[in-house]
Order: C-alpha cells, then sequence, then structure tokens
C-alpha cells in the first residue's frame, strides 16, 4: 500500500512539473542597466510630456492662448518637440509657480502702505483722507 501511494504522488509531482513548465510562455531574460534606465526615461518622458499634454486640454489656458494668436495644435507640437529635460524643467516651473495674481496684489499692498505711512509722516501728499503730524 505504502509504495502504491508512493507512485501516485510520484506522479502527481511529475506531471504538476510538467504543466508548470508548459504553462511558462517565454523563458525570462536578464535585461542590462543601459536597458532598464532607457525604459525609465521613456516612462518619465512619456509622464512629463503628457502632464503638460493634459495641461493643454483645460479650456481656460486654450482661451489664453487663441487670445495670444496660438493654436492649441500648436503647441502640442512644440510641447512634443521638447526634450526630456526641458519637458522636466517646464512642469518644475509650473509646479513652483504662484496660483493667481497673489504677487501683484502684495506689491499693490506694500505700495499702498508705504505711501499711508509718508503721507501720515507729512513727507508726501497722496491720499486727502490723511492728516499729517507736522
Amino acid at each position: 500500500m505504502k509504495n502504491k501511494a508512493q507512485r501516485v504522488l510520484a506522479s502527481v509531482l511529475v506531471a504538476s512539473l510538467v504543466f508548470s513548465g508548459m504553462a511558462q510562455a517565454a523563458p525570462t531574460a536578464l535585461i542590462s542597466t543601459e536597458q532598464a534606465a532607457a525604459a525609465l526615461q521613456a516612462a518619465s518622458r512619456s509622464e512629463a510630456h503628457a502632464r503638460l499634454q493634459a495641461a493643454l486640454d483645460r479650456a481656460d489656458l486654450a482661451a489664453m492662448l487663441q487670445a495670444r494668436g496660438v493654436s492649441v495644435d500648436e503647441m502640442r507640437a512644440r510641447v512634443d518637440a521638447l526634450t526630456d529635460a526641458e519637458a522636466q524643467q517646464m512642469l518644475q516651473q509650473i509646479d513652483s509657480a504662484p496660483a493667481g495674481s497673489s504677487d501683484v496684489l502684495g506689491v499693490l499692498f506694500t505700495v499702498f502702505i508705504i505711501l499711508l505711512v509718508t503721507d501720515i509722516l507729512g513727507l508726501t501728499k497722496v491720499f486727502p483722507f490723511t492728516r499729517s503730524v507736522r
């Protein structure tokens, strides 16, 4: 009985090894470092270019480009012509740019405060609602 069980177990093991060998589609091969780096660069290139192309899909950006006489198709061609480094640099500039017009408001507020203080000190007379301390 023990001998028969061993034969059945051996047959099952052999069958599973044979079928698992057939299940592999192709033998796997190692890739070189250069191939891996090229694949990584291609992925980052497609990601950077895809983000820039997605930005061109925005209606407000398309309207601003049209107002300045540039077609969206022309911009898409220019984005496609960018190198990887240029596309990455452009994305970094976009990501680090301030949103809205907060810089302009900050400058205007600063100028207003400076003129207000100089009016109060009697150095200038810009605002009619201030009274000089002199």
